[in-house]
């Protein structure tokens, strides 16, 4: 299997023979840096498209990985989540591809905007109909997580995680607001002399805040609910019992208690979701995380990629930024 420790090995003997011609060519300083940092920029290319390639061998199908370097990130950067932006990176991703060959998609995403994940989700549906499976080989949270219930299977190891779905609204958890609110009304009702104290914790909210966070936790349940019920569950006649057990836990702030809250792959069986054990595929497994410990090397040594949206052909989409 290609742990971490593997691939940093992989990369440092691929890229040792390009750093030698570059230290034989004589250069100024500044033409022999850059040179060097072209040769770390393609080394890594290169090793992310073999272990790409390694994965569409066993799976004979397309493939984009949507990666971010959230856990590496030391700034608030919006570039880390799902957003807007992402759809150029998908586009591009997409273009070209035989989509008769349905798509995987790798998920390692903190998560981010609802109405933008709406709009991901629903471009790579119409270009695959539907033909979609989602891989998670450590991390796909809150937003990533509609994303993957959006699929028809998700393909999960031992070491891998899904999230709440409670959506966050403007930083703060959109249902922690609603509850919030609820428990001010009904302690002022009953201990009036409480409303001071409530007042100075509901005046932070400024106006209409109340009703966007309902508007952002309602929107986040009836997309899950209908990307299951349409997809991973279309056959199933009993669909609609089985999206709400799994919505009861996943949508309700309640329930998970912590919006970082982490799902194994056994979690989510529980509740009813279409999981794939990787390790139930050796190959695929080593496949899979060789590919993903290729994309924790490129984080480290290019320190300022964000992101990386890309499919098996090398068509990619990289944001860089600060962290």
């Amino acid at each position: 299997m290609g742990n971490f420790t593997d691939i940093e090995r992989e990369f440092g003997n691929l890229v040792q023979k390009k750093f030698e011609d570059i230290l034989n060519q004589k250069n100024n300083p500044q033409e022999q840096q850059n040179l060097i940092n072209e040769a770390i920029n393609s080394t890594l290319l290169e090793l992310r498209i073999s272990k790409m390639t390694a994965v569409c061998n066993i799976t004979k199908r397309n493939l984009i990985c949507y990666v971010s370097a959230w856990l590496q990130a030391t700034k608030g950067n919006p570039e880390y989540s799902i957003n807007d932006n992402d759809m150029n990176g998908f586009m591009n991703a997409v273009s070209g591809l035989d989509r008769t060959n349905g798509l995987d998609l790798l998920l390692y995403t903190p998560g981010g905007a609802v109405t933008a994940t709406e709009s991901i989700v629903s471009y790579l549906r119409k270009m695959f109909n539907n033909d979609i499976r989602v891989i998670v080989p450590h991390m796909a949270m809150s937003a990533g997580t509609m994303i993957a219930c959006a699929s028809k299977e998700i393909i999960m190891g031992k070491e891998s995680s899904l999230g709440p779905i409670d959506p966050q609204y403007r930083g703060v958890p959109a249902q922690g607001v609603q509850k919030e609110f609820d428990r001010a009304i009904k302690e002022t009702l009953k201990e009036p002399n409480r409303a001071l104290i409530w007042r100075e914790i509901i005046q932070q909210y400024r106006p209409t805040f109340i009703g966007e966070c309902d508007n952002a936790v309602a929107l986040a349940y009836n997309l899950v609910d209908g990307w299951l019920k349409s997809c991973m569950f279309a056959e199933d006649p009993g669909k609609g019992k089985r999206t709400k057990k799994i919505l009861n836990e996943l949508a309700s702030h309640s329930a998970s208690k912590v919006h970082d809250r982490h799902y194994d792959f056994t979690k989510c069986k529980e509740l009813g979701l279409n999981v794939t054990a990787l390790e139930d595929n050796q190959k695929l497994q080593d496949a899979v995380l060789s590919l993903h410990h290729a994309y924790i090397c490129s984080f480290y040594r290019l320190p300022t990629s964000i992101k990386f949206i890309e499919n098996q052909n090398g068509q990619t989409f990289i944001i860089n930024g600060q962290r």
